[in-house]
């Protein structure tokens, strides 16, 4: 087989996996691997409410030290397809950059890692001294419900275990190389809402008028940072992001005002105890005064980190000895599917560099590609080693 991961990532490109849809993309690598010799599964869970989702297992070797690839084939939507200067789904190359919807999220990711490890099977008889795992999802991009979460269940209902995961997601902030993730912050959503007595604008003094509460609650909210960051994180934030009183006449006072708001949390904090702050703040701004309730939707987004150690080194010393540079280790930016591997073992996240990804004319330079998979390739030795 073709360790070229230019070849890979263009053949995944031209397969219009826009989640749910598989769009080809699993079946392409179920073919790579299974001609590789990696024992290949692929399945489909479901979820009352939610879309079908197809995904995709494989592995090669019976021992240990077991080294996960993760990733998702899924792709958002291209958006306005004739704003695009390449075809989106074309794979096609111009003046060395490879355009696509996926190429840096995470098409290109997971192309590296394939072309890495058929490489290094290559090179040792099509035999790892462990094993190696292709554990490949298709709805990261949508609510995470039928993919990872469903696939790791069924790995370790099988008795798979893991000993270490790279996640190939667009890790690197400006260059390649320049950051590792090794945590994620949790991800919270709620809405405050202040309940109100509705009137007419004229006779104020008959209606309680809400918008004033909800604004003095806003106000309060945003006031207090809700930590300072620790020792691996930055400081979590509070973000409202929609003021609703679906009121539509001017001359009415509306019963009710709604806002919602998004917490991005660090390890100071856990859902419950931030559902009980933001209760506390509200009621000491309220002062009695203003009838006020939350409601909180559901998450899987909780917070966690990797502490650095011997496997973090191993990822970084491949990246510097390939870009010459010195990669930081990081906890920033949204969720991904690492918050629900690291439930079954140590998992970093490095991939491309993310600053096109989800955008118009999604590209990845092609000697990019190829230095990822040479690093890829050099964890690979050094983790076997």
């Amino acid at each position: 087989m073709s360790a070229d991961p230019v070849a890979i990532a263009r053949d995944l490109l031209r397969c219009p996996s826009v989640t749910p849809a598989e769009g080809g993309a699993l079946v392409f690598l179920e073919k790579t691997l299974k001609a590789a010799g990696f024992t290949t599964h692929r399945m489909t869970f479901s979820e009352p409410g939610t879309p079908d989702v197809e995904n995709f297992y494989a592995r090669i070797g019976t021992g240990s030290p077991h080294l996960m690839f993760a990733g998702h084939t899924d792709v958002v939507p291209p958006g306005n397809e004739a704003a695009w200067t390449h075809p989106p789904f074309a794979g096609e190359i111009d003046d060395g950059v490879l355009y696509g919807r996926g190429a840096v999220d995470m098409k290109g990711g997971i192309a590296a890692a394939v072309a890495a490890a058929l490489d290094y099977l290559a090179a040792k008889g099509g035999k790892p001294k462990g094993s190696i795992s292709f554990l490949i999802t298709g709805d990261e991009e949508s609510v995470a419900i039928n993919g990872t979460p469903k696939l790791l269940d069924w790995a370790h209902k099988h008795g798979e275990t893991f000993d270490h995961c790279i996640l190939g997601e667009p890790s690197n902030r400006d260059a390649l190389g320049d950051t590792i993730k090794i945590g994620r912050r949790g991800s919270l959503n709620g809405t405050l809402i202040v309940h109100g007595k509705q009137g007419h604008v004229a006779y104020p003094e008959r209606a309680d008028n809400p918008v004033t509460g909800l604004v003095a609650l806003i106000a309060a909210l945003k006031a207090e940072p809700l930590d300072h960051g620790s020792k691996l994180f930055d400081a979590s934030n509070l973000e409202f992001t929609s003021i609703d009183v679906g009121n539509k006449t001017v001359n009415l006072i509306p019963g009710e005002a709604r806002a919602r708001f998004n917490i991005r949390f660090n390890d100071l904090h856990n859902q419950e105890s931030l559902k009980t702050l933001l209760e506390k703040r509200a009621l000491a701004a309220g002062g009695g005064k203003i009838r006020f309730s939350f409601e909180w939707e559901p998450s899987n987004a909780d917070v966690f980190v990797v502490e650095p150690g011997p496997f973090t080194d191993v990822v970084a010393n491949a990246v510097t000895e390939i870009t010459g540079r010195q990669p930081i280790l990081s906890t920033t930016g949204g969720t991904s599917d690492a918050r629900f591997i690291k439930n079954y073992c140590s998992v970093v996240e490095f991939g491309l560099v993310g600053q096109t990804m989800h955008a118009i004319d999604e590209r990845v330079p092609v000697n990019e590609l190829v230095a990822l998979t040479a690093i890829y390739r050099k964890i690979l030795d050094r983790y076997f080693g």
